[in-house]
C-alpha cells in the first residue's frame, strides 16, 4: 500500500517549508492531481493542503494592473466583474474549459500546473511515456496520435498543454507569482511553460517547494477587440484540438498591436509572433490573414493522425481574427 501523509498549511511560508520535501504535492482543489494519483501516475509521500490560504481573491493594483490570487476558482476569475470588463478574453478561455462544476472547485494556480491528456501519458499500461518514466520512450509517435502537437515537439515527447486558461494568459502578457525557498520571483506567463526537449517530464519552469500565489494581468489595450475560439470534438468538456488567443489593439481600422496565440497544438501556448509581425501595422485583409494563418504554423511537423491540425489552425486563425477585429459586442457567431 501506498503511504501519504497529509498537513494543511496554515500561510504561505508554512506551505513553501511542507512542499520543499521530496515527494510533497501541493494540493488546491485537486481536480487534475486526485485524478492522476487514483491512476497511479502521481505518487506523492504528502499531500500539502493550500487549499484555505488567503490567495483567493482578484484586487486592482496601484499600477492598474489586475492580481488574480492562485487559489481563486476559475468560476470566481471568469466572473469577475473587472475581469470580464477588462480582460474578457480570459473570461472566455476560462469558460470554454472543462463543466461547470469543475470550474467551481479547479483553481487558477491548479490550471497552471495541470498535466497532459495524452492517452499514454495518463494510462499506465503504456510502458512508453518518457514524460512519466523518462528514457522509455514515447508510444504516441508511433501510435494513435491525433490530439497531439504538430508544433514545438520532440523526439522525446509530443503532447500537448491541455489550458485554455494558459492561451489566453500569454496572449495578455500576465505574470505568474512564485513562493519558494529562495524566495519569491515572478515569471512571463510565455516562460512559465517548457517546451519537451530531452527532459519532458518537466511541464513548468517551477521548482520543487514553489508554491503560485497570484497571477498579474498588466493593463491591457486588447480589452474591445479579442476573442478566444476552441476547436474540440463536442460542445463542452472536451480539450481543444487547435483553440486560438486572438486579441488587438485597434485604431481606424489598422492593427496598431496585437497578439495571436494557439493552444492544442504544443507542449506549451504557441505565441505565433511571425505571424503578428505580418499583420502589425495593417488592416486586416482577408489575404494577409490567410498569409499570417500561414505563418502561425510554418515548421509544422505532424504525425501519422493529427496531420489536419495545420488546416484547422489556419482556419482558426483566420476566424478568431475575423470575430476579434468586430467592434465590441458584436455577433460572434460563424463556422470555422
Amino acid at each position: 500500500m501506498h503511504s501519504i501523509s497529509y498537513e494543511r498549511a496554515r500561510d504561505v511560508a508554512h506551505a513553501v517549508e511542507l512542499g520543499s520535501s521530496p515527494g510533497s504535492k501541493f494540493i488546491g482543489g485537486g481536480t487534475n492531481l486526485l485524478d492522476l494519483y487514483k491512476s497511479g501516475i502521481e505518487r506523492p509521500t504528502r499531500l500539502v493542503d493550500v487549499s484555505r490560504l488567503a490567495l483567493n481573491t482578484v484586487e486592482e493594483l496601484p499600477d492598474g494592473s489586475l492580481r488574480i490570487g492562485a487559489m481563486a476558482s476559475n468560476t470566481l476569475a471568469a466572473n469577475h466583474p473587472l475581469v470580464r470588463q477588462r480582460y474578457r478574453l480570459l473570461s472566455e478561455a476560462i469558460l470554454n474549459g472543462a463543466s461547470a462544476q469543475l470550474r467551481n472547485m479547479a483553481t487558477i494556480g491548479g490550471n497552471l500546473l495541470q498535466r497532459t491528456r495524452c492517452y499514454y501519458f495518463t494510462d499506465p499500461t503504456f510502458r512508453s511515456c518518457n514524460k512519466r518514466e523518462p528514457g522509455s520512450g514515447c508510444a504516441a509517435i508511433d501510435g494513435f496520435n491525433r490530439i497531439h502537437a504538430i508544433l514545438g515537439a520532440s523526439e522525446s515527447c509530443i503532447a500537448t498543454n491541455p489550458s485554455d486558461m494558459a492561451v489566453a494568459l500569454v496572449a495578455l502578457d500576465a505574470t505568474v507569482r512564485l513562493a519558494g525557498p529562495d524566495g519569491e520571483r515572478s515569471v512571463p506567463i510565455g516562460d512559465f511553460h517548457r517546451l519537451p526537449g530531452d527532459t519532458p517530464q518537466f511541464d513548468t519552469v517551477i521548482k520543487q517547494g514553489e508554491l503560485i500565489t497570484a497571477v498579474d494581468l498588466p493593463p491591457s489595450s486588447f480589452g474591445a477587440h479579442s476573442h478566444y475560439l476552441k476547436v474540440r470534438d463536442r460542445a463542452s468538456y472536451a480539450f481543444a484540438l487547435v483553440s486560438v488567443a486572438a486579441a488587438l489593439d485597434l485604431q481606424g481600422g489598422t492593427v496598431r498591436d496585437l497578439r495571436l496565440v494557439l493552444g492544442g497544438v504544443a507542449h506549451k501556448p504557441w505565441r505565433a509572433e511571425e505571424a503578428e509581425n505580418m499583420l502589425r501595422g495593417h488592416a486586416l485583409t482577408p489575404e494577409l490573414m490567410a498569409r499570417a494563418a500561414a505563418a502561425a504554423v510554418a515548421g509544422a511537423r505532424p504525425h501519422t493522425h493529427n496531420a489536419f491540425k495545420i488546416e484547422l489552425a489556419q482556419r482558426a486563425v483566420v476566424r478568431a481574427l475575423q470575430v476579434a477585429g468586430k467592434s465590441a459586442g458584436e455577433g460572434k457567431g460563424g463556422a470555422v
